[in-house]
């Protein structure tokens, strides 16, 4: 094992956290004035595209959570994949992360909803998943080695894979965001708006609850308290 292979890999895991948090931060703030019925539309685009360009830091920090804590886990002895599973992981998470991004460059286009529909989609198997090996670990039924001192590894699994579950509501707000700013650019229509305002409403108590499990994600990573 390189000498420095978990440092780095530990200084990496702080910067996707920070860009995961600080992420959903800003995109909360500026969903503000995306909504805004007194700003031209124009204004409010430009406000909807900052909050894109912020966002897509967030969804990287997100993905490559994952990888990262998996492959310091296999590095502490927590899960028993490794050599060419955490080979074949990254190429995988690569090709996630690209795909991401893909949606990103092409966010106002039909490709983009595409794309980003199908980001989503990998998430609809990823969380069952991340959720059954958390819990089963915990039950002690495998597959990660768990025992004291280590409860905190599958635990933190677990709310991982609820922030997903958040993440993927929100990600559904800001989707929608395209087609309906489609819709209001051909004149003003009081049910899109209206829509618009409850989507982002809705979306907001969600990401007080999503702030609380990044933050409990990190501190179970961090202290690993039990």
């Amino acid at each position: 094992m390189w000498d420095h292979e978990v440092e780095i890999l530990r200084w990496v895991h702080i910067l996707s956290m920070v860009y995961w948090l600080g992420g959903e931060w800003g995109v909360f703030q500026t969903s503000y004035n995306v909504v805004n019925r007194h700003l031209s539309l124009d204004e409010r685009r430009r406000h909807m595209e900052t909050a894109y360009r912020i966002d897509i830091l967030a969804r990287t920090g997100i993905i490559l959570l994952l990888p990262l804590g998996l492959h310091m886990g296999h590095l502490y002895g927590l899960q028993p994949l490794g050599g060419n599973w955490l080979v074949l992981m990254w190429v995988l998470v690569a090709g996630w992360v690209g795909l991401a991004w893909g949606a990103f460059f092409a966010r106002e286009t039909d490709l983009g909803i595409r794309l980003t529909k199908v980001d989503e989609a990998i998430r609809y198997f990823l969380i069952p998943a991340l959720l059954y090996i958390g819990i089963s670990s915990l039950m002690g039924n495998g597959p990660l080695t768990v025992d004291t001192g280590s409860y905190w590894y599958p635990s933190k699994i677990i709310v991982y894979s609820l922030m997903l579950v958040i993440g993927l509501l929100l990600r559904f707000t800001m989707r929608s965001w395209t087609m309906r700013f489609r819709k209001l650019a051909m004149g003003p229509d009081p049910q899109e708006e209206a829509a618009l305002e409850r989507e982002i409403g809705f979306a907001r108590y969600l990401a007080y609850v999503y702030w609380i499990g990044i933050s409990g994600t990190c501190f179970l990573g961090a202290v690993k308290p039990f």
